[in-house]
């Protein structure tokens, strides 16, 4: 097919705002090309300035190999409809449609011959002499195509037309344009939010996202191979986790390695693992490739959407003793010191050095006029290999010192048979100003609690998410707070057309092809 239209990087702000940030697009003749994306993502201002009623700050527009970025509305080969079909309400459908020939003076009978054409094209033969304030929406907006239709552009552009019709004269009205389309043979351009309209009429869909272009395809290669989390989201419903890309045609997610058909990525590469809802089936429970509870089921009409919980995520709470302690001050020296108690488990007693225990106890000197960091030269202990309490005394070489309790206790962990993993954390101490001066408090707090997690499968890592607390870090005091570390659940949404209960302990299966892996944004 031949080139009709090329966009070259166009850039358009309105208020210090950028809409469109460079877009460049070609669009063929005969093509239907649907113009996707949420409101305020630039689609209609794409629309608007290809039709002339808005001029681009950088760029051009190429139409049929000539640039047509200063040519008027009314001398380019298009023709718009909007969702307003601003049809006149004092003339019938016959003038209506006739109006712009009339206007170019045409003659009679080639105008009825033209607007009888059209009549017939839209469906609407026996109306032409009914008011246009009489008829329905959906008849509104045929004459409207009609009117649009009689001046033969090369391109309808056409602006979230079915946007003020019910939803089904709306899905009536998806096949129509379809089928007008392709009777006329000539460029259509359509501007919506709606997915299921882009799907249902579009030969190639371009979505887009913040002035941007996310993806371009056909409707196909959108829904099943979308490239990032947003289109997958976008276009239709999807199960979205993490996962790790193995090697090629091989995937990990949910802490299981499956088959899949995607290849191209690096080794152990962190990946988005799509899986759509119509793909997944729900079978007895010792027959699924993952296992799960049915957590709600919808009824939609043609199919119940339900929702499969397969991983509640597994949780470790441990306590966080916060004091207002006030470091040591040794006068003579202008010197202070501070540290905290904490916590060790009787199996790391054996690999346990002055570095490892200054780490713990966050132990540190400094000088508080030049606010430069001492450094610790001496760690005094005598520990066993058994749950106690024991002293450490941290000295600098001017004798500056403080002592804290190291307390030994046997190893605080969970183990979730049913997930296959393992989480582990300490209790442990802080003072009141470290909480209230971390910048990421939440990684801190992992940090300081030395909480991981790891399947118990092939004992790699597997991501803590969720770290609960219930106070408020600017405003903490002294006093014993939990904090809870949390790996992620899993929740699928499943399209089927069998009715199971809440509660229900099912299993899901799926094929390699099912599954859609993609980059995650870097």
């Amino acid at each position: 097919m031949k080139k009709l239209i090329q966009f070259k990087n166009i850039v358009k702000g309105f208020d210090n705002k950028i809409a469109l940030k460079g877009i460049n697009l070609d669009i063929y003749e005969e093509e239907f090309v649907t113009l996707l994306g949420p409101s305020g993502c630039g689609k209609t201002t794409l629309l608007r300035i290809l039709g002339g009623f808005l001029a681009q700050d950088e760029g051009q527009v190429i139409f049929d190999g000539k640039d047509i970025s200063k040519v008027p509305p009314h001398k380019r080969e298009v023709n718009t409809v909007f969702q307003k079909y601003a049809l006149f309400p004092n003339m019938d459908v016959y003038n209506n449609i006739a109006f712009g020939l009339k206007i170019k003076k045409e003659p009679k009978d080639i105008i009825e011959q033209k607007v009888n054409r059209m009549l017939k094209l839209v469906n609407l033969e026996d109306y032409a002499h009914r008011g246009v304030m009489e008829m329905s929406g959906g008849q509104q907006q045929r004459v409207a195509i009609a009117r649009a239709l009689i001046n033969e552009p090369s391109v309808l552009l056409l602006d979230e037309p079915l946007g003020a019709l019910d939803l089904k004269l709306r899905r009536e009205m998806q096949h129509e344009l379809k089928r007008i389309q392709q009777e006329v043979g000539i460029t259509f351009i359509y501007v919506t939010h709606d997915q299921e309209e882009a799907l249902t009429m579009s030969d190639k869909i371009v979505v887009m996202k913040d002035g941007e272009i996310q993806q371009i395809g056909t409707p196909t290669d959108i829904y099943n191979e979308p490239i990032n989390e947003f289109v997958a989201s976008f276009i239709g419903e999807s199960n979205i986790l993490q996962g790790v890309m193995l090697e090629d045609r091989r995937v990990m997610f949910e802490g299981r390695k499956f088959d899949c058909v995607d290849e191209g990525f690096e080794k152990n590469e962190v990946v988005d693992v799509v899986i759509r809802p119509e793909d997944l089936d729900i079978v007895p429970r010792k027959e699924g490739k993952l296992k799960g509870v049915v957590k709600s089921v919808l009824f939609k009409g043609v199919h119940y959407e339900t929702m499969v919980e397969t991983k509640i995520g597994t949780e470790i709470t441990v306590k966080m003793k916060v004091s207002d302690d006030r470091p040591v001050y040794n006068e003579d020296a202008n010197e202070k010191i501070s540290a905290n108690d904490f916590y060790l488990d009787v199996d790391d007693v054996e690999e346990l050095d002055d570095a490892t225990i200054i780490a713990r106890a966050d132990a540190q000197a400094w000088d508080p006029e030049a606010d430069e960091l001492i450094s610790i030269k001496e760690v005094q202990y005598n520990i066993k290999k058994e749950n106690g309490t024991y002293p450490v005394t941290f000295s600098t070489a001017a004798g500056t010192s403080v002592t804290v309790n190291m307390i030994v206790k046997d190893e605080n962990h969970v183990i979730s048979e049913e997930n296959e993993e393992e989480i582990f954390a300490v209790n442990f101490f802080k003072k009141v100003d470290e909480i209230q001066e971390s910048i990421a408090l939440e990684t801190d707090l992992k940090t300081w609690a030395n909480a991981s997690a790891w399947s118990l499968e092939d004992d790699t890592a597997v991501e803590i998410t969720d770290v609960k607390y219930d106070f408020d870090a600017a405003h903490i005091v002294s006093g014993v707070y939990d904090v809870t570390f949390a790996t992620k659940g899993y929740e699928y949404k499943i399209d089927t057309t069998d009715y199971h209960e809440v509660g229900e302990e099912v299993g899901l299966i799926f094929q390699p092809e099912d599954i859609h892996i993609m980059s995650r944004p870097s």
